[in-house]
């Protein structure tokens, strides 16, 4: 039977938390490393085009090395998941009694009498054991589950979308002045990938803008400081 809210104009955003944080991470690290290779490139060698080919060459890489990173790191986070599943599926195969007394447990930890928690974890059993150890024991629902192709895919495009950003940029700034119109331009542009990661998933957006510039721009402080102690682009 399906299940109703009881705010449906007012639903819950934490089944995004999963494609949001690669979202998130793949656009923030698009637009901060493709903006410090141009920064880079730009202190280095003026010449446009190198520029422009030095960032197209960052948004290729950067992008497949975050889908695949991304893939891969879910996929192990998933492996774990349903190894973790079969052995749950096994313990009730074959001690259901220890199973009912540790779900019981549970119950009781979580405020229930004696009395109700075990009814409780009898009902549960009764209806999907497995469902009920999953959820209760492991911490694992549907909506948070790993989900390695949709993190990847949302950590490759947006770290695509958001690397062209400063791209274009470096096209569109007039001569001698990449560098200045980059760092301008990356600061809003994190500013505003905070505020709409915190709208999608309903968090306070100031603090999420203020935390995407701050580490954005330490990031991009660290790569010129490693560039300028060793006397190269970075």
């Amino acid at each position: 039977m399906p299940q109703t809210s009881a705010h449906p104009d007012d639903p819950h955003y934490i089944t995004r938390s999963g494609w949001l944080r690669a979202a998130v991470l793949g656009a923030n690290d698009g637009i901060v490393s493709v903006s410090s290779l141009i920064v880079g490139v730009a202190a280095a060698d003026a010449n446009p085009a190198t520029i422009l080919v030095a960032g197209i060459a960052g948004i290729s890489a950067g992008a497949m090395s975050m889908a695949a990173g991304e893939y891969v790191s879910v996929s192990s986070q998933a492996d774990t998941e349903r190894a973790d599943i079969a052995r749950e599926r096994e313990a009730l195969d074959t001690q259901p009694k220890a199973e009912l007394a540790e779900l019981a447990a549970i119950y009781r930890g979580r405020g229930l009498s004696e009395g109700t928690a075990l009814q409780v974890a009898r009902e549960l059993t009764a209806h999907d054991a497995l469902d009920a150890h999953v959820r209760d024991e492991l911490g694992l629902s549907e909506a948070l589950s790993a989900n390695p192709l949709q993190a990847a895919f949302a950590s490759g495009v947006t770290f695509s979308l958001a690397a062209a950003i400063p791209l274009l940029a470096a096209w569109a700034a007039p001569a001698g002045q990449v560098i200045p119109v980059v760092l301008v331009v990356t600061v809003i542009t994190l500013a505003i990938l905070g505020a709409l990661g915190a709208k999608a998933g309903a968090a306070p957006v100031l603090r999420a803008s203020l935390r995407v510039v701050v580490w954005g721009l330490f990031a991009m402080a660290v790569t010129a400081g490693i560039g300028s102690l060793f006397g190269v682009s970075v």
